[in-house]
């Protein structure tokens, strides 16, 4: 018996079984489309988050304080709550030729408190900065002004809002000269920063911003900063701007009680956690992958039963085992390819309605399905078809046809 013979006999016994053979199929199916949807997902997600960061520029260095291993989390990111950086420190990086090619640095320090006008009240998260900060954050002020250093200096009690807090608090008035009250003290609203879109870095669009000094000694009663960053002039000037960081910080502090990274460390890093958990999230949905082979060959194993009387036939009239064994094995194959290909099919439509989703609600997601996952996915269906199908072939092949043809 031919090859071309074992295919059309394969496919003539899943059509007299349609039912049966969609059942068998479904299990394959889902886990097909759930390794492509994941897949792609993870993909997107990814592209989320590094498009973010090519976004904010990979020409910006972040000094972090507390020190860490190059290639681990610094402490900041584990909530340890160090107090070794400055704003002389951001001075002094600025100062002379200390650090070579920067153009912009800014210190931060974020804290909690409600933000009052009138009848309308909110909680929020306020961050005190520099002027630099509108460089480093690519914003634009869309009413009135940002403060500047002589605002810092006077520590005056000045804020800039973002689009959407601005809306929440003040509605269709103008917030510009408005008094309010954050954390019980009366600030003044000088400007609102044009709409930005929110990312994972940061709410550009939900910020309240004020001079660093007086968020530090006003609000908070402290002189250190959480972290500096820095944007150098150009991407090929960051290796030796940040050994300069370094190198200027040591001899400040004396040690080296800071981290320093730049956001192609951060795109690498981010890029290496995002794959760590793309391929766990495969591997879970490949779990079902094999409860489908299982079910495979159940079904298969009672194909066997059934047609024991037709194999003895068979057998008698001269059909060789490696023919039944082609047939059995050639049908499962069938029903794991024709599964198979539904599951990619129906994974592709699916991911692709979810990144559209994703885009409609204006975040920069990439609808990625790549070659690679639609032929290990091919390579998966035939291969479950041959693991889960060689038993029942085996079974079916080695039957006695005598005792076939007395089957019952």
């Amino acid at each position: 018996m031919n090859i071309l013979f074992s295919i059309t006999l394969a496919l003539k016994n899943l059509r007299a079984n349609k039912r049966r053979s969609i059942l068998t199929m479904l299990g394959l199916m889902i886990g097909i489309l759930s390794v492509i949807l994941v897949m792609s997902a993870g993909a997107g997600a990814q592209s989320l988050i590094t498009n973010q960061v090519k976004a904010r520029g990979t020409d910006q260095i972040v000094v972090l304080a507390g020190a860490s291993d190059p290639e681990g989390p610094p402490a900041a990111a584990l909530g340890i709550v160090t107090k070794t950086l400055t704003e002389d420190d951001k001075e002094a990086l600025l100062r002379g030729n200390n650090v070579s090619h920067v153009v912009a640095a800014a210190g931060y320090i974020t804290g909690n408190a409600t933000l009052s006008w009138e009848s309308e009240e909110r909680n929020v998260s306020y961050t005190g900065t520099n002027e630099a900060y509108k460089t480093l954050e690519n914003v634009t002020i869309a009413d009135g002004r940002f403060f500047d250093e002589g605002d810092n200096a006077a520590e005056r009690r000045v804020l800039v809002l973002g689009s959407e807090i601005a809306s929440d608090i003040f509605g269709n008035q103008n917030p510009v000269g408005q008094r309010v009250k954050l954390a019980k003290k009366q600030f003044e609203v000088i400007g609102v920063l044009a709409p930005h879109g929110a990312t994972m870095f940061e709410d550009v669009d939900g910020a309240v911003l004020m001079p660093l000094r007086t968020a530090q000694n006003d609000l908070l009663g402290i002189r250190h900063v959480s972290f500096i960053r820095l944007k150098v002039s150009d991407e090929q000037y960051l290796d030796q701007a940040q050994e300069d960081v370094r190198e200027t910080l040591i001899d400040r502090h004396g040690e080296e009680d800071f981290s320093v990274r730049n956001t192609a460390d951060l795109l690498d890093i981010l890029t290496n956690i995002t794959n760590a958990l793309k391929f766990f999230l495969v591997a879970i949905a490949a779990i079902s992958l094999f409860v489908g082979g299982v079910g495979i060959m159940n079904i298969m194993l009672i194909s066997v039963k059934e047609k024991t009387r037709e194999i003895g036939l068979r057998k008698a009239v001269g059909a060789k085992d490696v023919d039944i064994l082609r047939q059995f094995l050639f049908e499962t194959i069938t029903i794991s390819l024709v599964g198979g290909i539904v599951g990619i099919i129906l994974g592709v439509v699916l991911s692709f309605v979810i990144a559209k989703a994703v885009q409609s609600q204006g975040y920069d997601y990439s609808f990625i399905v790549s070659p690679w996952s639609i032929i290990v996915s091919i390579t998966i269906a035939t291969t479950i078809g041959l693991v889960f199908g060689l038993s029942p072939a085996r079974r079916a092949a080695s039957l006695n046809p005598t005792e076939a043809l007395r089957y019952e």
